[in-house]
């Protein structure tokens, strides 16, 4: 019998237009002679199901079901596809995990650390991987530029603390530019990150979970043409990425154990991709930030980074699913 996977999409924040074009890529890639898929839109006007002919109906958030043909649905697992709230910090989860229903990404403990990017380094950082500098900053208590200038050398990156797809972010190379650096960060969330600029070449991994082994995809190695890798960049073509990334078999390894070692000590689940730099002075990499729902868009990396590894997207989708009820 077919198990029944609700693909959730949508969510809350300016992601959801990316939620949307990895629904898209993972829907079309699921084996429909293992699983029976209906698409779950969450979105601020409601929560709905939507049918092959574009019908929506009401989930029951009570249990998290839906009427389909005058049958009630109950689901086996749910495949999530939501970036940014509330289906990459944690929120769902916690939801899911009240009803006993599995899920595909990390539990809610790990998705809400992860979600903050300033618990994420410091946690890591206790763990023993390379981070950055950084500086944390709340909306309701106000620093003076010229503190954060004391504390973090330019160039540095400011960034909303929460959130993802580089929306908000700015790489600050002079004092002038600080300020409104900071107000387009404050413009997307109450906390923001000031982090040091590591110069180096920039990797991005991913690592899934399967059969009770840990692997690693084939690193990719981002070449942005915009000064750092934005929203433009990751999404409109402003960059590229090359995959496998053109390394040394050295320089390979330590990738490979760092990406390991961070989703192990955060304790992950499903696919996570890990963002990387590898430091031009010590060839050491510094881990930047982990996504706990990485995008799968065509634009994305992790579908190119399996068909790297010579898996169809069709096959990983299925070890992603089953892994959910491990």
């Amino acid at each position: 019998m077919k198990k029944k996977v609700a693909l959730v999409t949508g969510g809350y924040s300016g992601e959801a237009q990316i939620s949307y074009k990895s629904a898209v890529t993972v829907g079309n890639n699921i084996d429909r002679e293992k699983f029976e898929v209906y698409k779950i839109d969450i979105h601020p006007d409601g929560w709905f199901y939507e049918d092959e002919d574009g019908n929506r109906t009401n989930v029951n958030r009570e249990d998290f079901t839906v009427q389909h043909h005058n049958e009630k649905i109950k689901f086996d697992t749910v495949l999530l596809c939501i970036h940014g709230t509330p289906g990459e910090d944690g929120k769902l989860q916690g939801y899911f995990d009240m009803l006993h229903l599995p899920y595909t990404s990390c539990d809610a403990a790990t998705s809400a650390l992860t979600f903050n990017k300033r618990y994420t380094v410091a946690v890591a950082a206790f763990g023993g991987i390379n981070v950055a500098r950084s500086m944390h900053l709340l909306r309701h208590t106000p620093v003076a530029v010229n503190t954060i200038l004391q504390q973090i050398s330019l160039p540095a990156f400011v960034k909303p603390n929460n959130g993802g797809s580089s929306i908000g972010m700015s790489k600050v190379n002079t004092k002038e530019e600080l300020e409104p650096a900071l107000a387009k960060a404050f413009k997307e969330d109450d906390q923001v990150l000031v982090e040091e600029f590591i110069k180096g070449r920039e990797f991005t991994i991913g690592v899934l979970k399967t059969k009770g082994e840990i692997l690693v995809l084939p690193i990719t190695e981002i070449k942005t043409h915009n000064e750092f890798f934005d929203f433009e960049a990751k999404y409109q073509g402003k960059s590229e990425e090359v995959t496998p990334a053109v390394i040394d078999e050295a320089v390979k390894i330590k990738l490979q154990a760092a990406a390991k070692k961070v989703y192990q000590l955060l304790n992950c689940r499903g696919i996570v991709r890990i963002d990387f730099i590898l430091n031009e002075q010590n060839q050491e990499p510094y881990m930047l930030e982990v996504n706990t729902v990485p995008g799968q868009s065509q634009a994305s990396v992790v579908p190119q980074q399996v068909k790297a590894m010579g898996w169809s997207l069709k096959d990983f989708y299925t070890a992603v699913i089953e892994e959910s009820f491990n």
